[in-house]
């Protein structure tokens, strides 16, 4: 397997989606931590105003990989910025340049579409991933955290009428 392919997403494309979400999961050490569904994945990505985009990658007659992004908006800078949430490619597709083509394809659309920055998040145990984000000639910024509010953080704060 050496020749791939890299292609927009189509609705039809929801139950392959999933099964990419979910090797991903599970390559970072939560198998049991998706919960999304096809139905989940169609309303929100291929209705009239998607929420995200997908790329896939296909070799051989089987999708190998995925990229999933959305635009987000910089308000210091007045123009979107592009997420990548998730990228994955399976083991047996890697070394074929299927990352590096995600990569260079969203670069692409992210100056395509006036986006001045293209960002995204990696574990920092993922070792292969920071490297390969290095070359890229991407920064880690060491500054930056990640902060989240979800499950009942999240519905108990919503609900809560203190001021604090």
């Amino acid at each position: 397997m050496t020749a791939f392919t890299l292609r927009p997403a189509t609705a039809e494309d929801a139950g392959t989606i999933l099964e990419l979400i979910r090797a991903l999961a599970h390559y970072e050490r939560e198998p049991d931590a998706v919960v999304a569904t096809e139905a989940d994945l169609v309303r929100d990505g291929f209705g009239p105003t998607p929420r995200f985009h997908v790329l896939l990658a296909e070799a051989g007659g089987a999708s190998v990989g995925f990229a999933f992004y959305f635009f987000a908006y910089s308000t210091w800078e007045g123009r979107p910025a592009l997420h990548l949430e998730d990228l994955f490619v399976v083991p047996a597709a890697r070394r074929l340049g299927v990352g590096m083509a995600f990569m260079r394809e969203l670069a692409r659309i992210c100056v395509a579409e006036g986006a001045t920055r293209f960002q995204w998040n990696v574990l920092d145990w993922n070792a292969p991933a920071i490297a390969f984000y290095a070359r890229l000639g991407a920064r880690l910024l060491p500054e930056w955290r990640v902060c989240r509010l979800d499950g009942q953080a999240l519905s108990g704060f919503a609900a809560a009428t203190d001021v604090c």
